[in-house]
């Protein structure tokens, strides 16, 4: 018992060391039976990938500011951080850590950073995190994917699943992603190239272009912002679109078989371009209305707009 207890105390010892600047590291550890892995890394740039072992590897750089390196496995879950000294304040992340995370393709990630970019591949089990300054870029992700930054930007390849993608000054760019999508971003720009049959798309001072396939569920909401894209309805689909101030461009490929019900308060226009119905003002107050159906009106169009527009056009 006692050899056991000085093994595992070993064990523990080399998962946990401070190091010196700039060292370079190489290790790995045993994931059989691992179901999740967090990494945290302050600043530079983090690549991690999926593969076919059952083990998680570790190679690269370390911070300059590092003062310990922790790479240790605790039960069915993996823990990778880089803790840099008390007094460390500042920084890019040109000057931090440059690491390589190999993990299991079946196994779940965490990550969080400051000023560090973070690129992940090939994931089947999901990832979620978040970096302020640093740079997103994902692809081939399976499962759900939950991503933020504050100021940097986004791109993402063939995600697929239940998918969130979150900014507030940086830009998104998303291709091919398929299940349910989900972008918000403030004062950034967005380009999604989507496959997924539920969309939700939420700008406040920037701009959203969209190019959709058939579609069962989609929202968009705009404030101070531009919405416009172009997507295809299925059967029984819903549209659900809101603007204050902001304007949102629908045009739709294919035949449209809808019910349209749009509505302007305090001010606002409606544009129709796939029929001849004209919207109808109020004579008592500065609204208006727009209703109409086309086909057989299987799905639903509803939006509202507060001193915006909503244009439609086939």
């Amino acid at each position: 018992m006692k050899k056991l207890l000085l093994i595992a105390g070993a064990l523990t010892a080399l998962s946990s060391w401070s190091v010196l600047a700039n060292e370079r590291v190489d290790e790995t550890v045993q994931a059989e039976g691992v179901g999740k892995i967090s990494i945290d890394n302050l600043r530079g740039k983090v690549l991690i990938e999926g593969w076919d072992k059952t083990e998680v590897s570790v190679k690269g750089e370390l911070d300059e500011q590092t003062q310990r390196f922790i790479f240790e496995r605790n039960g069915n879950a993996v823990k990778i951080k880089v803790k840099v000294k008390n007094s460390y304040r500042g920084g890019d992340n040109s000057d931090g850590s440059d690491l390589v995370v190999m993990v299991p393709r079946d196994v779940r990630v965490d990550f969080a950073g400051v000023s560090s970019d973070f690129t992940l591949k090939r994931i089947e089990k999901g990832v979620e995190g978040k970096t302020v300054s640093g740079d997103l870029h994902v692809s081939n992700i399976g499962g759900q994917t939950e991503i933020a930054t504050v100021s940097g930007d986004i791109v993402s390849r063939q995600l697929s699943g239940k998918i969130l993608l979150n900014t507030v000054s940086g830009d998104i760019e998303d291709t091919e992603s398929k299940g349910r999508l989900k972008i918000r971003a403030v004062s950034g720009n967005v380009k999604t190239l989507s496959k997924a049959r539920e969309v939700d798309l939420s700008v406040v001072s920037g701009e959203i272009e969209f190019m959709l396939g058939s579609i069962d569920d989609l929202e968009l909401s705009a404030v101070s912002g531009e919405i416009a894209g172009e997507l295809t309805l299925a059967d029984s689909a819903r549209v659900k679109m809101s603007s204050v101030s902001g304007d949102i461009g629908l045009k739709f490929n294919e035949d449209v078989n809808a019910t349209f019900r749009l509505k302007t308060h305090a001010g606002g226009d409606l544009i129709n371009k796939i029929t001849d119905d004209r919207a109808q003002e109020s004579k008592y107050s500065p609204r208006a209305k727009l209703y109409f159906d086309t086909g057989n009106g299987s799905a639903s169009v509803k939006g509202t707009t507060v001193s915006g527009t909503i244009r439609l056009t086939k």
